[in-house]
């Protein structure tokens, strides 16, 4: 499968094309065509039933894959198969308590990671009230939750609904964090230090050019930094 095989109208299309491809970006980005934004029927794009925003949640557990902001600060759907490699190559092979020892990690970065690995799975209110994220208090939430998703020490497992008296669910998902050593298991911590995490780059880097037929070798290696 390559990207130009997909176009999505249903739930069970988006699944099959995140298992095809492995990395599905969900916005546009640096690679033109390499998004679910662009091979999407507008119908389940913003339309007026359920479409790709409330299939977030579930499309995450079905497959049991991982999603974040891994590519270029947006969101991306990264498979259970590919997301090992992925995360080594980011962590450079690191373990997070490595990294801060190294000095390659913030403090408050450090802070913030065992926050979600004491907590999660932890909604994104209750996780900025635990780290004493609210006006007058420490800033910047946004900015180290995804670099901390970027280097692949966190993942988005699953996106809540408010609920109304009534019981109806209202508003946008609220995105909940975890680790991938928790929400994946075995599957990720049996796999992703397997390799050396350059090996790792080159095989995403190789699987990349299979599913962007049209993307050459620059702008493969633009989207990876």
């Amino acid at each position: 499968m390559n990207i130009n095989d997909i176009y999505i109208s249903t739930m069970e299309d988006l699944e099959e094309a995140v298992q095809g491809l492995g990395f599905l970006p969900y916005f546009t980005n640096s690679i033109p065509g390499f998004s679910i934004e662009e091979h999407v029927d507008p119908r389940v794009w913003f339309g007026d039933g359920p479409g790709t925003w409330e299939w977030k949640g579930p499309v995450i557990h079905d497959l049991d894959c991982a999603y974040g902001k891994f590519l270029e600060r947006k969101a991306v759907y990264i498979s259970r198969d590919w997301f090992p490699d992925f995360a080594n190559y980011r962590r450079d092979g690191y373990d997070f308590d490595a990294r801060y020892e190294d000095g390659l990690a913030a403090y408050q970065d450090k802070v913030l990671y065992e926050l979600v690995e004491r907590n999660g799975p932890v909604l994104s209110k209750r996780l900025k009230a635990l780290g004493g994220y609210r006006k007058g208090g420490n800033k910047g939430f946004d900015t180290r939750i995804t670099r901390l998703q970027s280097q692949g020490y966190v993942v988005i497992s699953d996106f809540v609904y408010m609920i109304d008296k009534k019981g109806n669910e209202y508003g946008w998902g609220v995105a909940e964090y975890t680790t991938p050593e928790q929400f994946l298991g075995e599957a990720f911590t049996g796999n992703v230090y397997r390799r050396d995490p350059k090996e790792s780059y080159e095989r995403i880097r190789q699987h990349l050019h299979e599913i962007l037929p049209e993307a050459d070798d620059e702008a493969i290696r633009k989207i990876l930094r």
